[in-house]
């Protein structure tokens, strides 16, 4: 924070990273790049590795839930995709997670007759999967668009 000549402070003010929205071409090709690949290792290293974990399913789903919210935070604070898709995801994985947590959280007293909370969230998280991938098929169409890259 810096301040002025008349001794108010200023706010640090920072470039808004671009979204799909208003991003130039190379700026989308480098987001379609990563978010394609941040895909990639999580559908073939990160969701293997969380099968084999000698933990219940509802606690193995939940912790790909969680680490999908992070994923989704990571996405929307570095303008990978549209805005208002990626808040969609954000919320789904949330609610997702939130439910898988909820279920744990009730097995954990006893209650262990809760398995729809884990059959919404494993569909919330397919339909979480569903915004991301038309969010990069977005981005690739609309780079597809401008042929030049410029």
């Amino acid at each position: 924070m810096g301040v002025d000549s008349n001794g108010i402070g200023l706010m640090d003010v920072r470039t808004p990273l671009h979204t799909a929205e208003d991003a130039t071409p190379a700026e989308l090709r480098r987001a379609s790049i990563r978010l394609l690949l941040m895909l990639l290792a999580l559908a073939l290293l990160v969701v293997p590795i969380i099968r084999e974990l000698p933990l219940g399913q509802s606690t193995r789903t939940g912790m790909l839930a969680w680490l999908l919210v992070g994923l989704a935070f990571y996405w929307l604070s570095q303008g990978m995709g549209y805005r208002p898709l990626l808040l969609l995801q954000l919320l789904i994985f949330s609610t997702a997670a939130t439910l898988l947590s909820a279920k744990v959280l009730l097995v954990i007293v006893d209650l262990n007759r809760v398995t729809f909370l884990r059959t919404v969230a494993r569909w919330l998280i397919m339909l979480g999967a569903t915004c991301a991938a038309a969010n990069l098929l977005g981005m690739l169409f609309k780079l597809a668009r401008h042929p030049g890259g410029r």
